[in-house]
């Protein structure tokens, strides 16, 4: 579904539209053979697609209702005993609110409990900041032992969930909105921490991932026929980082956009900063394209809030251009 779709932001359309959320029916796959997969949620089986999941291992899906802090703790003392398990709610509840209890009964003990932390950013913009996660990935990225990524569709979520399955320890997984448009094709590479190189250009890089990617790629090639040739990245692997990778990409240009759907504080575009501080890369312009850092993110229909902040492939196109003319 396109970002600006008005349609599908209806939740009662749900079901019938969600086209990324495949956890379901991926971990009922992966469960057939490896009795160690259980699968928790917090009363958001269809929201989610781990309906599929409970239809088909309904002695390993756990529906705690609405008490998603004792969903980590409980996820993680079951990973305790030789299971891994796969806790599912907002990314709101999960990243926010659950905080301690990732880093604390997860993180510190190391445990393989995978937390998928659906709709993120703004895209439940109707609902308020409650359910706004804009900082969730700077908060996870501060957590040590805890992987962090971020699939853009339903491919790359597949391929998230399975290379990861015997990853040690925990794994935040940010996710859209199940209605997430494709970027990848069944034969394109995706591979957990290793970033992916999507277009070419000499101009210029963009670096996005989630909803962000498939708008950064609509840019691109608007701009690229006024002349303007810029990369795109998908860096859906925030941690592990694949330092070697972005290092390259950011040598070979004067300019890196980083446009993602989080605060401009500690999420992507922070973690190319660092990347940038710490391997001494000098002479490469950082601008960053998110949520203000200093201000909570406005309560609107999703549509008019992606146009607001200028996360449309139009916001980006218009935002480039600006830059090139400084």
């Amino acid at each position: 579904m396109e970002l600006l779709d008005k349609e599908s932001y209806h939740i009662g359309h749900l079901p019938a539209q969600a086209t990324s959320h495949v956890a379901g029916r991926v971990l009922s796959d992966i469960a057939d053979s490896d009795d160690r997969i259980a699968v928790f949620t917090a009363d958001l089986k269809y929201s989610n697609g781990t309906i599929e999941f409970e239809e088909r291992h309904p002695d390993r899906f756990f529906n705690v209702g609405i008490a998603e802090q004792n969903m980590v703790s409980m996820a993680a003392g079951m990973a305790a005993t030789g299971h891994i398990t796969y806790v599912a709610t907002f990314a709101s509840f999960l990243g926010l609110l659950c905080c301690e209890q990732i880093r604390t009964c997860a993180a510190y003990t190391n445990l393989p409990v995978r937390l998928l932390g659906h709709h993120t950013g703004i895209s439940f913009g109707y609902y308020g900041s409650s359910h706004h996660a804009t900082e969730d990935i700077g908060i996870m990225r501060g957590i040590a032992n805890l992987g962090v990524v971020c699939p853009c569709d339903a491919h790359s979520f597949e391929q998230a969930l399975i290379q990861t399955v015997d990853v040690e320890g925990p794994i935040y997984f940010r996710l859209g909105r199940g209605r997430d448009p494709d970027v990848y094709t069944p034969d394109m590479p995706w591979e957990y921490g290793k970033l992916s190189v999507l277009r070419q250009g000499k101009d210029g890089l963009i670096i996005a991932n989630g909803i962000m990617v498939i708008e950064a790629m609509k840019a691109a090639e608007i701009l690229s026929n006024g002349g303007l040739e810029l990369s795109v990245v998908d860096l859906h692997t925030i941690d592990p980082l694949d330092v070697d990778n972005l290092v390259s990409q950011l040598e070979s240009v004067d300019k890196v956009f980083v446009a993602e759907e989080h605060s401009t504080r500690g999420g992507v575009a922070t973690t190319v900063a660092d990347t940038m501080v710490d391997q001494n890369i000098a002479n490469v312009e950082l601008i960053r394209i998110g949520f203000p850092a200093d201000e909570y993110s406005e309560i609107a229909a999703p549509f008019y809030l992606y146009q607001h902040y200028g996360l449309d492939a139009n916001g980006l196109i218009s935002r480039i251009k600006s830059e090139y003319k400084k």
